[in-house]
Formats: C-alpha cells, sequence, structure tokens
C-alpha cells in the first residue's frame, strides 16, 4: 500500500491522515513516477527514472526502439513487462508516448507526456 499522489502531491484523506493506493493503481501510480522522472536526478537513488528525455537525440528512424528500451530499463524491478511504444507527437516540442506494458497477463497501457 502506497500513499496516493495526486500532480506531485499527496492526496488528503479528509480526517487528517493521506489516501493511500493498492494493487493495480499502485503499480500504474509507480509506473507513471518511473517514467516521467528524469534517471538521475536522485542523487541516492541514480537509478530511478528513465531516459526518455533523451528521445530527441536519437535519429527519428531509431526512436520508437529507444522509447521501448528507455521505458523497460526505467520499469526494470517492476512485475510487468514492457510490449511496445508509441510516439504521438504534439507540437511545440512534445511528444506523448504511450507505452503498452502486460502486467498479471492483462495489458497495462500508460501514457506520458515527454517535453
Amino acid at each position: 500500500m502506497e500513499l496516493k499522489l495526486r500532480n506531485g502531491d499527496y492526496v488528503p484523506d479528509g480526517v487528517g491522515g493521506l489516501k493511500r493506493v493498492e494493487g493495480r493503481e499502485a503499480l500504474l501510480q509507480r509506473v507513471l513516477f518511473k517514467l516521467t522522472a528524469r534517471r538521475g536526478a536522485f542523487p541516492f537513488l541514480p537509478e530511478l527514472g528513465s531516459r526518455l528525455w533523451q528521445l530527441g537525440k536519437a535519429p527519428p528512424a531509431q526512436q520508437q526502439a529507444a522509447a521501448v528500451q528507455y521505458a523497460a530499463e526505467a520499469l526494470e524491478g517492476e512485475a510487468l513487462t514492457v510490449e511496445s511504444a508509441e510516439l504521438e507527437p504534439r507540437g511545440q516540442g512534445v511528444v506523448a508516448l504511450k507505452v503498452n506494458c502486460v502486467w498479471q497477463g492483462k495489458p497495462l497501457p500508460v501514457t506520458v507526456e515527454i517535453v
């Protein structure tokens, strides 16, 4: 069971505590955090996060393969498998990345924006 996050803040439960999540919701929260955090940004946890922010440095023909690699690298240790990734340019340097994962035999698609 983990504390629930919304927009980077803990969510209050209305009675002086904080809401908690578990199961699929907790996994999804961890996945989103690991994909959006920049790898190397946390000095005491240098392996936390992803290198997805570096996708723009890869040649366009290699970006999708790099996205799958970076996502799998970020989610190593989680009880899921990264199957594929889809990139969709949104303009002004923003790209939507849909990472297709499988968790307990069920699809777990996750979409993040990369700037």
